[in-house]
């Protein structure tokens, strides 16, 4: 797991020094075991390789900073690299092929480059690291752009091609490492994170489309563009290339969820096979590994077949917890514990220490999120960092196997839909099962409508033909958060909290296999008789505790937002309402915005997150835009 940065000047003027450097710098919290750069002259070849102060000392490189600008390479890229396969010098990065006609900068793990690298060895490849990154480089060195199709991991690399004299760019299936870039015909520049092209002159200018989506549809990741008007994503399953002064953006992967409603007899065991090797193959790794745990089915099941390939006590397992019971998942978590012998470590998020790192907390996440539930999850990312640099976790479950309840409108629809008779029995079932949810999910629904109103009338005017509608069938909604809605924005925080700790996250939910063969199953293996996950309950009988295996509710990592929104917060929030900065904001009506909190403060009425992006939104503001690096 790394940082990658890099600057391609197409206009064959040379690469600026000072900022592939900076760029590099920006990254060092995703990358502190070892740094390194590589200048190159896309028109013949040559390549000057270089150092810096955090590279590894046996690299006898010179330093970066000792080279000005006088130079003739129009190419850079910039690795910092966080150690976690072949922790030796020979998997310093930048990396070339033998005869220097590839060099690559990855960020990511490729979990299945054992069996790669006998394959590739097997058709005359010799190797000279045990690394992951020289199997990415010998498999497009064989295979080329085809390559892309054999790696089962999370990656996001660059690789430049002296012969063809092409840059290839790719991002892994389901976008859980990173890619941003700038393009404008003349200069590309690419990083893991958009702070890093900030660093390189990149407008900090609003894209107020997207804050439009933000702010009144709760959307995030859902497109190539970013808050940063200018400043793109590589999307999800797909690569970029640049060729004869061209860039090519295109889709090498895709997805189709299975709309059938009705199981067929049949053996559905190929489930619990493909979710076991996930999990065996995301525990490879030269450092030791952590599971978090938040007492849920998602995370509760990694926990235990982890517990089948380590020894019993030395599985290290990491969890958020609270005082307020409401919040609070110990009983749950503890059912593990006893039933695998795994090491336990709780942390306990507070409202005060929440004031003391939003600044940190919005730096590192680069764009605004969507709730304070985050704050918990990078808790245990700092937890964790003290004891290993790998961690498992539950992200990509419930979007893979409709975790969330809200599901069931969309499956009742469904059923509707289709004639089929058991939506009586469906709907019963949840009434019966889920009566206090059921009522939540409308007031929801009611209450993000009537939140839209607090909007400025010109900026909702503007925008208002990007409004989302919820109408889907269950099979569309699924693929929707999957690829698009949902998913993306959780896994953004989930790369930003784990690498402001220098922790690498793997998520076993989404190992492509696995994704493919849930797409494939009809729906009643997801959802039935008012129960979630289905095929994961059915699965893990015998393995996961009862107690947690037939959980009907849904909790996760979460902050007491409402009840610190209304005590600790409550001061802070009221300085951000009142100041100048945000009642000037053309986004939304400021005096409705407050009207809205002082209802909630009052009881009058009920405090949900849509009210924290208005507050997020002016923070982040504060920190990009308006260039205030004190946020409070």
């Amino acid at each position: 797991m790394c940082g990658i940065a890099g600057i391609y000047n197409l206009s064959k003027r040379p690469v600026n020094i000072t900022q592939v450097k900076s760029m590099s710098d920006s990254l060092r919290h995703r990358g502190p075991d070892d740094e390194g750069y590589v200048l190159l002259n896309s028109n013949n070849g040559d390549h000057k390789e270089l150092s810096g102060n955090d590279s590894i000392r046996e690299l006898k490189f010179e330093n970066i900073m000792s080279l000005d600008d006088k130079h003739r390479f129009d190419l850079a890229f910039g690795h910092r690299r966080l150690s976690i396969i072949d922790l030796s010098s020979l998997a310093h990065q930048p990396m070339s092929n033998a005869d220097k006609s590839l060099w690559i900068v990855h960020n990511g793990e490729i979990y299945n480059y054992v069996e790669l690298r006998e394959d590739l060895e097997d058709l005359g490849h010799t190797f000279k690291s045990k690394s992951d990154t020289e199997v990415v480089l010998h498999a497009y060195q064989e295979w080329g752009v085809d390559c892309l199709q054999k790696f089962n991991g999370m990656w996001a690399f660059a690789i430049w091609d002296v012969k063809r004299k092409m840059l290839f760019c790719s991002r892994d299936r389901l976008g859980i490492k990173s890619f941003y870039y700038i393009f404008d015909g003349d200069r590309l520049v690419f990083a893991s994170e958009i702070k890093s092209l900030l660093e390189c002159g990149a407008e900090r200018k609003p894209n107020d489309r997207i804050i439009y989506d933000y702010l009144a549809c709760g959307l995030q990741d859902h497109t190539d563009e970013t808050f940063f008007d200018g400043i793109k994503q590589l999307k999800p399953a797909y690569y970029l290339l640049i060729e004869n002064g061209e860039l090519k953006v295109e889709r090498y992967w895709n997805i189709k969820v299975n709309d059938e409603i009705r199981s067929k007899n049949g053996n559905y065991s190929g489930f619990y096979n493909l979710f076991e090797e996930s999990i065996k193959l995301r525990l490879r790794s030269d450092v030791p590994v952590g599971t978090c745990l938040s007492g849920g089915l998602d995370s509760s099941s990694i926990v235990c077949i982890t517990n089948k390939f380590v020894d019993k006590g030395r599985q290290k397992t990491f969890s958020s917890c609270f005082d307020n019971k409401r919040f609070d998942e110990r009983e749950y978590i503890e059912e593990v514990i006893e039933r695998t012998g795994a090491d336990k470590n709780y942390i306990f998020p507070s409202g005060e220490a929440f004031l003391e790192e939003i600044e940190d907390l919005i730096y590192h996440q680069d764009e605004p999120f969507g709730s304070l539930s985050i704050y918990a999850q990078w808790n245990v990312m700092r937890k964790a960092s003290e004891t290993v640099k790998v961690l498992l976790d539950g992200q990509g479950g419930d979007e893979l196997l409709a975790g969330y309840l809200e599901y069931y409108a969309s499956f009742l629809k469904t059923l509707i839909f289709k004639k089929d008779f058991r939506v009586i029995k469906e709907l019963i079932c949840f009434l019966i099962l889920h009566p206090k949810s059921a009522y939540e999910l409308f007031l929801k629904m009611r209450m993000r409508e009537k939140r839209k109103g607090m909007l400025s009338s010109e900026f909702a005017s503007k925008y208002k033909d990007r409004d989302v509608k919820y109408t889907e069938d269950l099979a569309t909604k699924l693929l929707n958060d999957l690829t698009r809605d949902k998913l993306p924005a959780l896994l953004h925080y989930e790369d930003r909290n784990s690498m402001a700790f220098s922790i690498e996250a793997r998520v076993p939910f989404l190992d492509f296999k696995l994704v493919e063969y849930v797409a494939k199953l009809p729906l009643d293996k997801k959802l039935k008789n008012g129960m979630t996950k289905v095929i994961l309950r059915e699965v893990m009988k015998g393995i996961l505790p009862e107690k947690i295996r037939k959980r009907k509710d849904k909790m996760g990592f979460v902050t007491p937002e409402d009840v610190w929104m209304k005590t600790v917060l409550k001061d802070w929030v009221m300085d951000i309402l009142l100041s100048e900065s945000f009642r000037k904001r053309k986004y939304w009506d400021a005096d409705k915005v407050l009207k809205e909190f002082e209802d909630v403060w009052t009881g009058k009425k009920k405090y949900t997150s849509d009210l924290w992006r208005y507050i997020n939104m002016e923070l982040w503001m504060r920190r990009f835009v308006d260039d205030r690096c004190d946020i409070s």
